[in-house]
């Protein structure tokens, strides 16, 4: 039997059918969509392309199973996001595989994203037991007032290709454990880790079908679709402000809840009197980790001119030394997703210089063996940077660190805020109360000081101002996106109206 559940969470296993009312079967249309080893640009399995008739079936399903999952215990809510949270740990090894297979991530990033969806399904296991509601002091004689929790019912995930486990979980996860049914759709590049997978880890629980139904495809082909269907009460997207736009507009037409968190342009201070070599640490990991290719990552280096020579000299040496490569050998740095995200991020870094930034080093890619193409691209460090070059002003989403110089806090401050996003950021200073000074005066929905600025704990709130989305994640902010609360009022006695 073991034997058995190792196979089916292999990349060599299966993934060509979706999941739809607690039934695998195939795309109505039968076609599939390639899914492609970004070190070795082959192709390592392939996955069901959905069509508009496989969403509608998704909802009729999820419809169907939601009001009796309602009315389950909490405990029997609980019971099934913790035996999630077993087969996550006993599958561990074989998820951090697939995800160097299809997301590129080396094995730290593997990992951190075993932990961190372990940490999201620990938190909404504690969900349904703190579904409460309230009583409310009425000016009534007579009345009582009683406020309860419910779920919305059936609310649509739709994950990103960048850290696919974790994203999915904390979306899925609590959702589930709240009483709602739930339609995921996966990115097109991470269609098992972010989407059919979580339909084979729930199948070592008892959650009843059609709760999770997980229908796969090319985003430009249902995602309108799924994010405007009329049965979706919730729509939890993660991904670029582009596209969340189009997509909270969709579920506005049904006036569904937009849950969106999306892109991020977050800026590293670092002032006169900080700890170079501390902020350099910081750096090195808030933007070369998975790539750059996170949303919460380093997108600026705003730097103390009395300090900058010095960082950008150590910042460089230490991208310049990282080993990059394929994510199946043992390196920090490891594939671009596609080759579109791949030139995209480097035609910036040629704008950048064009523009008269100076290249420290990397602004290539780095060669794989038995690959012509290679979708690894070298960590890169520009110099005399100004806060309107490319690599700046837009969200790179790379292994690209862009140093601004600035003369004191007021300027690193005011460059920082210049975005329309306001996701996270960082701050680096002499101590933690000026730190603490500085990021209360940032336009950002998190701040980290003298750290960088990915961070994410399951229990504290995650969420942005600006074009970094609406509504938030983690703990109970997400929790009040998935639930709606209702207004019962008692009279106990006869009520005197005045006609």
């Amino acid at each position: 039997m073991a034997q058995q559940n190792e196979s089916r969470y292999s990349i060599d296993a299966d993934w060509n059918e979706l999941y739809v009312g607690g039934e695998w079967r195939e795309a109505s249309n039968g076609e599939t969509i390639a899914v492609e080893d970004p070190s070795t640009r082959e192709t390592v399995a392939h996955v069901p392309a959905g069509t508009e008739e496989d969403v509608d079936a998704a909802y009729e399903a999820a419809v169907e199973a939601q009001t009796e999952w309602e009315q389950a215990p909490p405990a029997a809510h609980e019971e099934v996001i913790q035996d999630l949270l077993h087969a996550l740990e006993q599958h561990s090894e074989e998820i951090i595989d697939l995800l160097a297979h299809e997301a590129g991530g080396t094995r730290g990033m593997g990992e951190t994203s075993i932990h961190l969806a372990a940490d999201q399904a620990a938190e909404a296991a504690t969900l349904p037991r703190r579904m409460k509601g309230e009583h409310v002091s009425s000016n009534i004689p007579g009345k009582e007032n009683v406020v309860q929790r419910e779920p919305q019912g059936v609310v649509t995930v739709i994950t990103p290709w960048n850290f696919p486990l974790n994203l999915t979980m904390r979306a899925v996860a609590p959702a589930i454990a709240a009483g709602n049914a739930v339609i995921l759709k996966p990115a097109t590049n991470t269609p098992i880790v972010g989407g059919l997978l979580f339909a084979r880890l729930f199948e070592e629980t008892d959650l009843p079908d059609g709760v999770i139904n997980v229908v796969t495809g090319r985003g430009s082909e249902i995602g309108d679709r799924v994010a405007s269907h009329p049965d979706s009460d919730v729509v939890a997207f993660t991904g670029s402000t582009e596209v969340g736009r189009r997509l909270a507009a969709a579920a506005g037409e049904n006036l569904a809840v937009p849950a969106m968190e999306l892109g991020g342009n977050n800026a590293h201070i670092v002032t006169d009197d900080a700890d170079v070599d501390a902020a350099v640490d910081a750096a090195v990991f808030g933007s070369f980790v998975h790539q750059g290719q996170v949303c919460i990552s380093i997108n600026r280096h705003l730097v103390h001119e009395d300090v900058y020579d010095e960082y950008v000299e150590k910042l460089t040496e230490r991208a310049a030394n990282l080993p990059a490569g394929s994510a199946h050998e043992e390196v920090a740095v490891g594939p671009i997703i596609d080759e579109s995200q791949r030139d995209e991020m480097l035609e910036y870094v040629e704008r950048t210089v064009e523009a008269g930034a100076t290249l420290e080093t990397g602004a290539e890619t780095v060669p794989v063996d038995g690959v012509d193409d290679s979708l690894v691209v070298a960590p890169t460090v520009l110099s005399d940077v100004e806060n309107d070059m490319a690599a700046a002003c837009n969200e790179h989403f790379g292994p690209i660190a862009p140093v601004i110089p600035v003369s004191d806090a007021d300027e690193a401050v005011e460059l920082a805020n210049a975005t329309e996003y306001g996701l996270s950021g960082s701050v680096h200073a002499g101590d933690v109360g000026a730190g603490k000074r500085i990021a209360q005066r940032l336009e950002t929905g998190m701040v980290h000081v003298n750290d960088q600025p990915i961070n994410d704990e399951a229990h504290v709130p995650f969420s942005g101002t600006g074009a970094s989305g609406l509504g938030g994640y983690n703990s109970e902010d997400f929790l009040d996106e998935v639930t709606e609360k209702k207004w019962i009022s008692l009279q106990h006695e006869p009520r005197e109206f005045p006609f």
